[in-house]
């Protein structure tokens, strides 16, 4: 396990808590986005704000954390490739137990557990959580997006008319050679 720096922007430190059940502490926080968050189409852009309204509260078997963050978004659609800025706003509740607490046979039992590291705690895997489980999994610049002609690529907002001739089915290709003028066919019939 590494040890956390305290002064990264998304290390917490509950000292004030005092592991005293019921004390809280509530804090207000903007920083910089860590890399990576989001996913391959929509993504929060590196070192851009995430704002955080955060709620420390010290139980018996830890510290709870509640909060929501705020972050700018930035990707494509994934049927007519727009780019895409919006904002989303997420919620998480993560419980990081006191890490003397923990005999290590319950550590390796269960690896899902927040753990803290001395006082501090490090809300970047919770983030990241939060985040990517509440981005849309195929993103769209608005809900009824038309899309790109698949034979041609036109976007279809911007020609929502286009339109190819019917293709031919390959099994009557070769009934198209017999086609004849309708002028030819009338003089052959007087």
């Amino acid at each position: 396990m590494t040890s956390l720096d305290p002064r990264a922007p998304l290390v917490l430190d509950t000292r004030e808590l005092g592991r005293r059940p019921g004390s809280q502490r509530e804090l207000t926080r903007t920083v910089p986005a860590p890399a990576d968050l989001g996913i391959e189409v929509l993504s929060v852009p590196e070192g851009s704000p995430v704002e955080l309204d955060l709620r420390l509260e010290a139980v018996m078997e830890g510290v709870l954390v509640t909060g929501s963050a705020r972050v700018e978004l930035e990707g494509e659609c994934v049927r007519c490739l727009d780019a895409i800025e919006d904002e989303a706003e997420v919620t998480f509740q993560e419980l990081f137990v006191y890490d003397d607490t923990r005999s290590a046979a319950d550590a390796e039992e269960d690896d899902e557990v927040s753990m803290l590291e001395g006082d501090l705690l490090d809300l970047e895997p919770l983030l990241r959580d939060a985040v990517v489980l509440a981005l849309p999994f195929q993103p769209m610049c608005e809900d009824d997006c038309p899309g790109l002609c698949p034979e041609c690529g036109v976007r279809r907002k911007d020609e929502p008319d286009h339109t190819h001739e019917e293709p031919i089915d390959p099994r009557w290709a070769g009934l198209t050679a017999l086609q004849q003028d309708p002028s030819s066919s009338n003089n052959s019939n007087e």
